[in-house]
């Protein structure tokens, strides 16, 4: 069994980033958790995701003069830009030693949850979303508002004076500030008219289209004016109700699906007046002595990306044809940049099913090149985001996934500690002697038969 230090750390690094690096496992032996907690908040410098895809500007459509083939033209990039701002986002959340702002940007991406094609409208959305994870929620709710990737997945941009369309304002409220139960139908009727106006020009810059706004009076949350979105939103935050419905969003995901009332409340009063300050709310979630109680460790499982990036930063891997972790993310249902809805991602057990948990098993053997991939992506357009006429190819690719792990690295750092003791946060139901029998005693071997573990899949 784990002392209490090493459980505790690992606890923190799973929680507030994706688990301990490879380079870590020395630090939660001899760091104290204090020690841990002041490193993760360390300020370090912010870098934009992007893509080295060129813009569709960059075309050149001399050879491709019918309209069909210029869009035609168009969904290839925006479909390789988008590939590769995952593959991009997948890779921050692996090697960027700032883990708390890339597991807090992966909770955000969820919450404002989108589902466009547009890469740039993407790019857009994701580095503001990384940019504020830690910032002020008030900034961050106006730069999503404001951004076209929302604007257009929402239909804000049909949202017009005399004929307004209720999406955006709904989700504005059911799902990114106060949550059900909260407003009424009036309400959402009466800020829709406020955001009539609210959209994005061709190279998505925010765009307040004044001729299209209802200038009227309106009634929101028991107050009356010309309100505009601006206003709408202030409003919101107002409302105490946006501060415990956030806080406790954020407590499901980074503490436990089962809420504790009491130290919600307790959070989202703090949360409510800071200002709502994102990073002091995490700051007293994690130095809680409640967040290391036993009932908060090894009780979530595991996100697919939780699980295939918690891997790769344990296994130094050479990844030949990284486009394949798409294939990856599709198979086990989170695929980066495309949720299922505007509720985003579900959570907790419906993760598992009968063929991602056997899969979720067998990801260790596969990528040491131990057995061969039996699955096949779905024939789900909808979530292929396009991706049909390279299935074929990325099929064979990927039955072969031409990654080389470093083992030697691997061994030097794991040859005097026990495997279970760092990899897994609760190994009280694992018989270590059943493991132990399907390995042939070495490091390499007791590494994948333990990340192979329904132990594992827990964090």
């Amino acid at each position: 069994m784990a002392f209490p230090v090493i459980l505790h750390n690992k606890h923190l690094l799973w929680r507030a980033g994706f688990g301990p690096g490879i380079s870590q496992f020395e630090d939660i032996q001899t760091l104290s958790n204090k020690t841990l907690i002041d490193e993760l908040f360390k300020e370090k410098a912010f870098t934009e995701l992007t893509y080295n895809t060129p813009d569709v500007a960059a075309v050149d459509y001399m050879n491709s003069p019918t309209p069909a083939e210029k869009r035609k033209e168009n969904q290839k990039i925006n479909r390789e830009q988008n590939n590769e701002l995952n593959l991009n986002f997948l890779d921050s959340m692996i090697n960027s030693p700032d883990q708390l702002r890339e597991k807090m940007a992966f909770f955000w991406h969820g919450h404002f949850a989108t589902r466009i094609n547009n890469s740039k409208f993407n790019r857009q959305l994701l580095n503001s979303i990384r940019k504020n994870a830690l910032g002020n929620f008030k900034e961050l709710l106006f730069d999503v508002s404001r951004s076209p990737a929302m604007l257009s997945f929402l239909n804000n941009q049909q949202n017009k004076k005399d004929h307004p369309n209720e999406n955006f304002a709904r989700e504005v409220m059911e799902l990114f500030t106060m949550g059900r139960g909260n407003y009424n139908e009036k309400d959402i009727r009466e800020a829709a008219r406020a955001f009539t106006g609210w959209g994005y020009d061709k190279d998505g810059n925010f765009n307040e289209r004044k001729k299209l706004h209802d200038t009227g009076t309106k009634a929101f949350l028991g107050k009356t004016g010309n309100f505009t979105g601006d206003d709408i939103l202030n409003i919101i935050l107002e409302q105490k109700a946006t501060a415990k419905f956030i806080t406790t969003k954020i407590y499901k995901f980074f503490v436990n699906e089962n809420i504790d009332n009491t130290i919600i409340n307790r959070l989202s009063e703090d949360f409510y007046h800071s200002g709502y300050d994102i990073k002091k709310l995490l700051q007293h979630i994690f130095s809680g002595s409640w967040f290391y109680d036993p009932k908060n460790i090894g009780t979530k499982i595991k996100s697919p990306i939780e699980l295939m990036v918690g891997m790769m930063r344990v296994l130094p891997m050479n990844i030949q044809a990284p486009e394949n972790l798409i294939v990856y993310q599709k198979l086990l249902g989170q695929m980066l940049l495309y949720p299922p809805n505007v509720a985003g991602w579900p959570s907790g057990k419906s993760w598992i099913d009968s063929s991602t948990l056997m899969l979720r098993l067998q990801i260790p053997q596969i990528w040491s090149g131990l057995r061969p991939l039996e699955y096949s992506p779905r024939q789900d357009d909808d979530i292929d985001m396009g991706m049909k006429s390279r299935e074929t190819a990325l099929n064979k690719a990927f039955k072969n996934p031409n990654i080389t792990i470093d083992w030697n690295r691997v061994e030097k750092v794991f040859q005097n500690k026990k495997g279970e003791d760092y990899l897994l946060q609760n190994s009280k139901s694992l018989d270590m002697s059943s493991v132990k029998n399907f390995s042939d005693q070495s490091v390499k071997m007791n590494i994948i038969n333990l990340m192979s573990t329904p132990e594992y899949q827990l964090m």
